[in-house]
């Protein structure tokens, strides 16, 4: 399967506990204000990959211990990170995504949108929520700003609301 993306990062620290296989998918509609990563908004920006050189890529280091969709916004890819989340999963990794849709949101769109529910279906952890730069602060863990939370999805999905932790 393909997908487009605007770069990985084979080892990341600060896109999730512990050491990271980090994919910067392509494309956002959502465009915050001096958003961290602008150069990913347009959906037709960076390179088209194969999921399957993702995965490999990945694989090669024994140090990793989870993944991260971050983006541009993941959820405008859903089917195909889900289908490489898939793959991650089997061997043992956590994942971790980024969304500028809340919790909710994603929740109501995953009653019409078979790829957004099957990605959320099998992710630990989601940042959500629209990056507010008059909210911004540099105190926060995996976070740029105060009104982004971090979801532990399958206990939401279990409690029926978002369920928050700090990680």
């Amino acid at each position: 399967m393909e997908i487009r993306i605007a770069g990985v990062v084979e080892e990341s620290f600060v896109d999730g506990p512990g050491i990271r296989f980090a994919v910067f998918v392509q494309g956002c509609p959502h465009h915050c204000e001096n958003c961290h990563n602008p150069e990913t908004h347009d959906f037709s920006g960076g390179c088209v990959v194969d999921t399957d050189s993702l995965f490999e890529q990945c694989a090669e280091n024994p140090l990793i211990k989870g993944v991260t969709f971050s983006g541009g916004e993941p959820f405008c890819q859903a089917a195909a990170l889900y289908e490489l989340g898939c793959r991650f999963r089997e061997r043992g990794l956590n994942l971790m995504c980024y969304s500028g849709w809340t919790y909710e949101e994603l929740t109501e769109k995953s009653h019409t949108e078979e790829g957004v529910k099957k990605l959320l279906s099998i992710l630990d952890y989601l940042v959500d929520g629209r990056y507010e730069s008059s909210k911004r602060s540099l105190g926060l863990k995996f976070r740029g700003s105060a009104n982004q939370r971090i979801i532990d999805v399958q206990r939401s999905f279990s409690e029926n609301r978002a369920v928050t932790v700090e990680l």
